[in-house]
């Protein structure tokens, strides 16, 4: 894995809530004789070089300082690495630039963003730089929307394999899930309202499930908004605080396969309340406004976290997969941070392809599956 460039890997965000926990995991997981070259990127070096200092990273890795406002650092930094994973969020105040460098110079790209308001724009902005350049902007690395992108790729992959044609109902159903938001996460749905408040014409773009497949429309697809009671799960569903980004991540995934998927793919997603009637929707990953980035949950808290998600195809011929992604953290930031090192290091080990603005599952799919099964604590189970 060796070329001109200084690093296969480099943290962008390395001194941020996530970033920390992502540098942590690549220095315990692989440490500073990796068999890829890594290194930390941030604004200011003290405290990149204390972040170093805290988690007991050896000296050997290099640090990097770019700024978001500083257009020459950023493209230096982007062209110093063959990966640029950016943990350095909310991307619609800071994440522009440093795509728009890494599409311009072939850098390849991993993100946390579940933004899709923001996704469009850049798709919109790089999509053709990035082709022309070979760079593989890959969008939504951690849990938005790693288990779910995967998930569906797997079930269609068993689904074809099975009974000759993919399945064109798709449920996820949050069976259980327990974590808490950063002050991260908080300040990019905070962003993401303001821009919605200030053009309230975004709104459409934002509940629009194909608003990431370039001009493509399928059928209609569930609101996923209310509590229902479903007979051939003997359920209550609610709302899933994560629908929002990961169904427009799916619907992508199957346009950039070649509607591999089917082009008649109706997909949702709900969170599991109980055989009861609820008295209130709700599941267990808290969202507290009140959280500053830098902010997050505990390292107690972390570990305490999983998830426990089921995705559900069926046909009209009767036809069904099962498949079942389980988490062993939090989902947010304990799974997070070791899904997307993992993506970055599959990236890096992928052989060039085509460029543009992507989804994971049609540039690493099994790869990527495979790495997060052996070394990240995710499981993908066909029932």
């Amino acid at each position: 894995m060796t070329d001109t460039r200084d690093f296969d890997i480099l943290v962008f965000g390395a001194t941020g809530f996530t970033g920390k926990l992502i540098c942590e995991y690549l220095n315990q997981t692989y440490g500073s004789d990796a068999e890829f070259r890594w290194g930390m990127a941030g604004r200011n070096l003290a405290k990149l070089e204390q972040v170093r200092d805290e988690l007991a990273i050896d000296h050997s890795v290099p640090l990097v300082v770019a700024d978001s406002d500083d257009k020459a650092s950023l493209d230096k930094m982007a062209g110093s690495t063959r990966v640029l994973l950016s943990a350095a969020g909310p991307y619609q105040q800071y994440g522009s630039e440093v795509v728009e460098s890494c599409a311009r110079l072939g850098t390849d790209y991993v993100d946390l963003n579940g933004e899709p308001l923001w996704m469009k724009d850049m798709i919109a902005a790089n999509d053709e730089a990035a082709r022309a350049s070979g760079a593989r902007i890959v969008f939504s690395c951690g849990f938005d929307s790693l288990p779910s992108d995967l998930g569906v790729h797997l079930l269609q992959q068993v689904a074809s394999a099975k009974y000759g044609a993919p399945l064109s109902r798709v449920k996820c159903r949050v069976r259980e899930m327990k974590g808490t938001a950063s002050g991260g996460t908080v300040a990019s749905f905070k962003g993401t309202m303001a821009s919605i408040k200030a053009d309230p014409a975004l709104f459409a773009d934002l509940v629009n499930p194909f608003v990431l497949t370039d001009g493509f429309t399928g059928p209609d697809q569930p609101p996923g908004n209310d509590v229902v009671f479903e007979e051939d799960l003997n359920n209550w569903s609610g709302p899933f605080i994560m629908a929002s980004i990961n169904t427009k991540n799916v619907h992508r995934s199957n346009q950039l396969l070649g509607h591999a998927y089917g082009s008649d793919l109706v997909y949702d997603e709900m969170i599991l309340l109980g055989e009861s009637e609820p008295e209130a929707a709700g599941g267990d990953m808290a969202l507290d406004m009140s959280l500053q980035p830098g902010e997050g949950p505990s390292k107690e808290e972390r570990e305490a976290g999983f998830y426990d998600m089921l995705y559900i195809g069926s046909n009209d011929a009767g036809d069904s997969v099962t498949v079942q992604v389980y988490g062993d953290r939090d989902p947010g930031y304990g799974s997070t941070s070791k899904m997307i090192a993992e993506a970055a290091i599959c990236l890096a080990q992928t052989p060039k392809g085509h460029g543009g603005c992507l989804t994971a599952a049609p540039v690493m799919g099994d790869r990527l599956r495979q790495r997060l099964q052996d070394h990240a604590g995710v499981s993908f189970s066909v029932l």
